[in-house]
């Protein structure tokens, strides 16, 4: 895997075999962070990473200068390769939380400017993340939520749902606060 754009651009990363994430492939990343750079300037915002796996898009994010990255993830394995993979970059900004990312939600009392969710595709629960969020206050007002999913998730019917793009088998549901 690399970070595609920013001041990391071109580092190549190699997570261990034991680590089960799906990371998103570079090319969905990198149209990924084309539109989110159409909708917003990244740089200063502060991001939540939810279901972080191997902190792929945490990287990105610090690499386009966000201020404050949070990864929530559940796995030992995964948040130790997040951790030596900070070090080995010199990033500083992401703060890697050990928790489940439903209690996480529940429990934060920050907002985010981006707010990113990489559940496993097959989650039972991948339907409540955008409720929870909005319900929690977690989207700062002009922030933006996007949940990847695979084909058999539709989120179109969400009340703050605003777009949905697909490279391959990998969907980004976008949402915003509605006023």
């Amino acid at each position: 895997m690399r970070i595609i754009s920013g001041k990391f651009k071109g580092r190549r990363f190699e997570p261990p075999t034991n680590i089960t994430a799906r990371p998103t492939t570079d090319f969905a990343k990198e149209s990924l962070f084309n539109l989110i750079n159409n909708m917003m300037d990244i740089e200063g915002s502060t991001v939540l990473d939810l279901f972080s796996g191997t902190g792929s898009i945490s990287y990105e994010f610090a690499s386009r200068d966000a201020s404050y990255i949070t990864a929530v993830e559940m796995s030992e394995k995964h948040i130790a390769f997040i951790r030596k993979t900070c070090t080995t970059l010199g990033i500083d900004n992401i703060r890697v939380q050990r928790s489940d990312v439903f209690r996480f939600i529940a429990s934060t009392k920050a907002s985010y400017d981006i707010i990113f969710a990489d559940p496993p595709y097959q989650l039972e629960k991948i339907a409540e993340i955008p409720d929870l969020i909005f319900r929690n206050q977690l989207l700062a007002n002009d922030g933006i939520l996007i949940v990847e999913h695979g084909v058999s998730t539709d989120f179109s019917g969400h009340p703050n749902f605003f777009e949905h793009r697909n490279y391959g088998n990998v969907h980004f549901s976008f949402f915003k606060n509605i006023e």
